[in-house]
């Protein structure tokens, strides 16, 4: 874990972020879907903004961590904790995040803003979504940009939270894509943008590993069609629980396995 710091020449109290949390994560997954690479590059060319939705080891980070090495953008990553519900942590990360690929982003405006103690929260939710959608469409460098946030589930309760993204999503400029990775649905604010092509969706159904792509993973271990199928119904094509089934008949050596009922008790979870 690394520590950095947040001082900035504005007079403001001092802080340490955790960089860490706006760090892209470097593990891929062993195997890349292009099923589900080309939905979300389909969402990123239709709309401003993605979630991937599933509970916990559905392979939403993993999803979005190989699209974002595929994507061709800039990437700025903000992975969220529940401490993260402070509006003012919330929106220091963010913009820090964004920094990482546009120098300077927000450092005056943006941050002026968040430091800002006069403002009460409607009226500094306003200002920063007006500040994050001229820095991001009018700033030095308007590249190409994706946005992966985290673990955003953590602030659903945040009062502020549905104000700000409600408001940003629909304005975001064209070269910027906002991926969003969540154990729940939305509040019903956000959910609705999808029916005004703001927003795209991938539940977990469609997280689910099919049966081709568990093939293709068990052979990537080693293992057979046969270790695939049974795994996959015991798992229900689960991406954590599929893969560490895997892992597991590899080193307990299931290639010697040929019985259904052996396979059976190996891939329970």
């Amino acid at each position: 874990m690394f520590l950095i710091d947040n001082s900035h020449d504005l007079g403001t109290t001092q802080s340490e972020l955790i960089i860490d949390k706006i760090t892209q994560p470097r593990r891929l997954p062993r195997l890349s879907r292009a099923r589900l690479v080309n939905m979300l590059e389909q969402s990123m060319a239709a709309g401003t903004s993605t979630i991937i939705s599933g509970r916990a080891g559905a392979g939403k980070t993993a999803l979005a961590a190989d699209f974002a090495n595929q994507c061709g953008r800039a990437v700025a990553w903000y992975k969220v904790d529940a401490p993260d519900a402070d509006p003012r942590v919330f929106f220091r990360y963010l913009i820090h995040s964004i920094q990482t690929q546009r120098p300077g982003f927000g450092s005056d405006s943006l941050m002026a803003l968040v430091d800002s103690p006069e403002l009460e929260l409607d009226d500094l939710i306003a200002w920063l979504t007006e500040g994050f959608v001229y820095e991001l469409a009018e700033g030095d460098a308007p590249s190409p940009l994706l946005i992966v946030i985290e673990d955003l589930h953590l602030v659903f309760d945040s009062d502020w939270l549905m104000l700000f993204f409600g408001r940003l999503l629909p304005l975001l400029p064209s070269e910027v894509h906002v991926l969003i990775t969540s154990r729940s649905l939305p509040p019903a604010p956000l959910w609705r943008m999808r029916s005004k092509q703001s927003l795209v969706v991938l539940d977990e159904a469609a997280l689910a590993f099919t049966r081709s792509e568990a093939v293709a993973l068990f052979e990537s271990y080693g293992l057979t069609s046969e270790h695939a199928g049974i795994c996959l119904d015991h798992t229900h094509g689960r991406a954590s629980a599929l893969d560490d089934s895997a892992a597991f008949l590899q080193r307990s050596g299931a290639r010697a396995v040929v019985t259904t009922e052996q396979l059976n008790a190996r891939c329970v979870f």
